[in-house]
């Protein structure tokens, strides 16, 4: 493999000489800025070995290295060992950014290639204009994958499907009539989505085009005299045809939207996300172009009457499944038999998958035992399979797709002898989630002002985690959505202010290497508190029904507020599932939510 690695690297750069290009950059990225994508788009993964959802390649005619956030430093290390690609871990200060090397490697005069498509607005904007500072020239139409990349995948060709109306809650003609009518407010008269999870809220339409994220490879363009969906026409059944004809939406070919948006009248102003949507549109539209921000994942994140129903529904389902899960994983290990972490990984979509209106996996099971614990988003191949035994920490980070709910959970368990750092640690992690979870705040709060709940008992400790705190999560969609986050810095997502509706994950952690990982996770949904003289109040209800393990839990860290916390969670979870449990899961989970007390 490392030798086919090196191998590809070559034809990359031949392929640059060809073209007079000095460096490319490879993000993993598709045209509609997606984290999760078709394999069509890996090409980062196949040139370079390195399969995270994050991270970017740059090659030079005489050097490569990726650049990977914390989540995947360890994983990076291993999977680029003996390439020739040197990790660059991105977020420690001493490590430059990406525009920052090019700026300091290259001389005057010199040329980046980039892939238009793959690089949003914002991001070729911005890297063309530090790359001209100092002489360097961009070009954007440098589009080597089929070049060098042997046996592409195609495009995906699944078929699209509608999304029933007792999940969505809320028709497709509502929805866009919506959006158009904030489109308008933004002084525009049509907009053009590339984000696949907005068109799959805006339409009611999913797919299986992308591994765990139900959406549909396409782009939308919704205007006030007519809306066009460009989607490779063998993806397109008669029902959903009718269906979009019903919503006066007529279907063109994919690889269309730039012929289409260059022969659009000049007189119209399009609304394009510069952070969502590929610079290329830039060049496609000209002066019709308005940049601004999409209205719809503010629209989307505040969830209906209907949706709020479904998600507790999915909730219930994979709570069930989670006993199962876990009893079955205990079983087996006290019975002496073979249990690796990809088993795990296999246990829980088995059990999953019996329950009803199952779709998929949310995302890839995380299944780490002892040190591939603190690879934060480590994904065991047969390769890196760890043999679990009775004793250490198993971290499980875990999710699925119903028909009406998402749902993403991580649990870190004691298999035996838990040491007195592991609970110590498993403790400020838990009271950051639970801190986080009990929050009551003021409307108008965004999640950069809350981050440091979660955080404050490791800090105190000098100990850290460098991923956010938590995400916006989909209504059957993406898993990782916004408009809304938790995470201690500044951004277009921690800035957006709570609203009664969304939901997000809470998810502190801390990572020993080679030791072990530690992340407390559920879903929590804003709700409103109460209204008073100051105004109206908003907080949390956790969602998420599976129980901690209290065997972690070192009591006398506790307060008597988070005594009450976790006991009455334990006791939701416990009054909440056992009626769809048997006798023997239910003496199982009873054992799980004793209540407990401090020392």
């Amino acid at each position: 493999m490392k030798d086919n690695i090196i191998q590809r690297l070559e034809a990359l750069r031949q392929a640059m000489r060809t073209r007079g290009i000095d460096l490319t950059i490879i993000p993993h990225v598709d045209p509609h800025q997606s984290e999760y994508m078709a394999d069509h788009w890996h090409l980062r993964e196949y040139l370079s070995g390195f399969n995270g959802s994050a991270g970017t390649l740059v090659v030079s005619l005489d050097d490569a290295k990726l650049w990977t956030d914390s989540r995947y430093f360890l994983q990076a290390a291993q999977q680029l060992d003996e390439t020739g690609i040197t990790l660059m871990k991105d977020g420690l200060a001493i490590t430059p950014s990406i525009t920052d090397y090019i700026r300091t490697t290259l001389p005057s005069g010199s040329t980046v290639g980039i892939d238009g498509m793959l690089f949003s607005i914002n991001s070729e904007r911005y890297l063309k204009e530090k790359l001209g500072e100092v002489g360097i020239n961009l070009v954007t139409d440098f589009t080597p994958a089929d070049e060098v990349w042997a046996n592409r995948p195609p495009l995906p060709s699944d078929k699209a499907f509608i999304h029933d109306m007792k999940y969505a809650g809320e028709s497709t003609r509502d929805k866009i009539g919506k959006i158009l009518a904030r489109v308008k407010e933004a002084g525009a008269d049509a907009i053009l989505i590339s984000a696949l999870d907005e068109i799959a809220w805006a339409l009611n339409l999913r797919g299986k085009d992308v591994a765990y994220n139900p959406v549909v490879t396409s782009f939308l363009y919704l205007g006030k005299t007519g809306s066009t969906l460009f989607i490779d026409d063998v993806k397109v059944t008669d029902s959903v045809r009718e269906y979009l004809a019903g919503n006066d939406i007529s279907i063109a070919p994919y690889n269309s939207v730039l012929k289409f948006a260059s022969a659009l009248p000049l007189t119209t102003k399009v609304l394009v996300d510069p952070g969502l949507s590929s610079s290329a549109l830039v060049t496609a539209l000209g002066k019709r172009i308005l940049l601004g921000r999409s209205p719809i994942p503010l629209l989307k994140g505040i969830r209906n009457d209907v949706q709020i129903e479904g998600l507790h529904r999915a909730m219930l389902r994979d709570g069930i499944a989670l006993v199962r899960s876990f009893m079955e994983i205990e079983e087996t290990l006290s019975q002496g038999k073979r249990l690796t972490e990809t088993g795990v990984c296999k246990i829980l979509t088995r059990n999953r998958s019996l329950q009803p209106d199952y779709f998929d996996d949310s995302f890839g099971t995380i299944a780490g035992y002892k040190g591939h614990g603190a690879i934060v988003h480590y994904e065991p191949t047969e390769e890196s399979d760890a043999e679990i035994y009775p004793d250490g920490l198993l971290l499980v980070d875990s999710g699925a797709q119903y028909l009406d709910g998402t749902t993403d959970i991580t649990r870190t368990v004691s298999l035996g002898n838990p040491t007195a750092d592991e609970r110590h640690d498993f403790t400020l992690v838990l009271k950051g989630c639970i801190a986080l979870a009990s929050a009551v705040f003021p409307e108008g709060t965004c999640g950069v002002q809350l981050d440091i709940l979660a955080h404050q008992y490791l800090w105190k400790e000098g100990k850290t985690y460098l991923h956010g705190t938590g995400h916006g999560v989909g209504s059957f969609l993406n898993v990782h959505e916004g408009p809304q986050s938790f995470r201690n810095r500044i951004d277009h997502l921690t800035t957006v202010p709570f609203a009664p509706g969304m939901v997000t994950s809470d998810e502190p952690g801390l990572y020993v290497t080679d030791k072990y990982g530690i992340r407390c996770e559920n879903m929590i949904l804003t709700v409103v508190d109460r209204e008073t003289e100051f105004g109206r109040f908003l907080r949390f209800d956790t969602v998420t029904l599976f129980p901690f393990d209290i065997n972690l839990i070192e009591t006398s860290m506790f307060n008597d507020d988070e005594i009450k916390w976790i006991n009455e969670y334990h006791k939701k979870v416990y009054d909440l599932l056992t009626p769809s449990l048997n006798e023997k899961e239910t003496a199982w989970l009873a054992a799980k939510t004793q209540p407990i007390s401090r020392k």
